[in-house]
Parts: structure tokens; C-alpha cells; sequence
């Protein structure tokens, strides 16, 4: 029998896809998986150049993926297919994809291990500690950790920050204080934008140290 047409799970598949429904409810209700093979030929041709094959990327340019949340993986492959997340890059190499190979993709990157961060800069990072942990009550900026957690790990709708290349998130969270980047909570886009070019810049470089 062909493995082209099948969406059921391989027993390798199984096992991750369990662990993933033991964190959260949300991918018990998601439709069928892609087969392994299918799914591991599209990290192989498409992900694996920019974001490697176990997720770890080695450019600043191209966020880790190791370890994310697979709902939060997921909803950003839609958005990018769909438009709703703007990215030449992504747009293309998502182009025709169905949810099933996404959903394999998602279950795949989530199931895969973080490496080990060292903060870049400690001074920065101490900065970054304190306004991740307390926030900043003269602008009126929130504590990271209530909504990300104290680890920075997130949750199955919120993206896991912890070990993230520093220079991504830097983008990232300019791209929402100019409100460039609309497929996410709009919170994001009231706290970002009253972050400081220093505050962005160590958030980021302390966010990038968690494991």
C-alpha cells in the first residue's frame, strides 16, 4: 500500500503525537497527520536549509523551533500559507501544503530537544531579567512572565521564548510595536510598543539564555 495517501500515524509518530495531547486539548481535535515519511520529506526539501532538521537553526535570521509549542507551530504554518502572517520566504516554501503535513511538522519540531544557552552579554541580560520578571511600571510595560511564565516556556497558544535567538526576537517584537506583525495576540502590540530600543534589545538577549 502506497504511504502517499495514508493519514494515520506511524507507531514513531504515535509516540510523539501522545505526547504532544498529554500537554493540551487543543491537537486532539486537529484533523489526520501526514505519514512520517511524507513528513520528514518535507524537513528534509524545505526546512531543514534554514531551520535544520532537529529545529535548532544556526542563523539569527531564522527562529529555533525546537521545543515550540506544536499548536502555536501549527497556527503559524496557516498563517503564513494564508496570508494572515506576512514572509516571502515562508509564504513560498508553505505554498499548497495541506494541515495534515502541518500538523506533522508541528508534532515533529515540538517533539525535538532545545540545545544549551549562555547569555550573550550578562549585563544586558540583568536588565532584561528585570524587566521579564517585574516589568516597567513608569511605562507602564507588563511583566513578561505573565503571560510567557517565569521559564519563558508559554503555552499551547502562546509561543514558547525560552533559548530563542536573541536578534529574532528583537525583530519580532519591533515588528509588533509598528504593528507589521498582526496574525498574534494584539496585546503584544500595546507592550511592545512602549518597550525602548535598550529594553527590546535585553529582553531579548535574557530570553535567549533560558532553557
Amino acid at each position: 500500500m502506497s504511504t502517499t495517501h495514508r493519514t494515520a500515524v506511524s507507531p514513531r509518530f504515535f509516540a510523539l503525537w501522545i505526547a504532544t495531547l498529554l500537554a493540551g486539548p487543543a491537537l486532539a481535535q486537529i484533523s489526520p497527520v501526514a505519514s512520517d515519511q511524507r513528513v520528514m520529506e518535507i524537513v528534509d526539501s524545505r526546512c531543514v536549509l534554514c531551520h535544520g532538521r532537529e529545529g535548532e537553526s544556526a542563523s539569527a535570521i531564522y527562529p529555533r523551533l525546537a521545543a515550540q509549542h506544536p499548536d502555536y507551530l501549527l497556527k503559524q504554518l496557516k498563517d503564513f500559507r494564508d496570508g494572515r502572517r506576512k514572509s516571502d520566504t515562508m509564504s513560498d516554501m508553505v505554498k499548497g501544503m495541506k494541515d495534515e503535513e502541518f500538523t506533522g511538522l508541528a508534532v515533529w519540531f515540538s517533539t525535538r530537544k532545545p540545545g544549551f544557552r549562555q547569555p550573550a552579554d550578562a549585563d544586558l541580560a540583568g536588565v532584561g531579567k528585570y524587566i521579564f520578571t517585574k516589568g516597567n511600571s513608569f511605562s507602564g510595560v507588563p511583566a513578561c512572565v505573565s503571560c510567557h511564565g517565569a521559564n519563558g516556556h508559554g503555552t499551547q497558544q502562546l509561543p514558547r521564548l525560552a533559548g530563542q535567538h536573541p536578534a529574532y526576537l528583537e525583530v519580532q517584537l519591533k515588528e509588533f510595536g509598528n504593528r507589521e506583525r498582526t496574525n498574534d495576540n494584539a496585546v503584544m502590540h500595546s507592550v511592545a510598543s512602549k518597550l525602548t530600543a535598550l529594553e527590546i534589545r535585553s529582553v531579548a538577549v535574557y530570553i535567549g539564555s533560558l532553557q
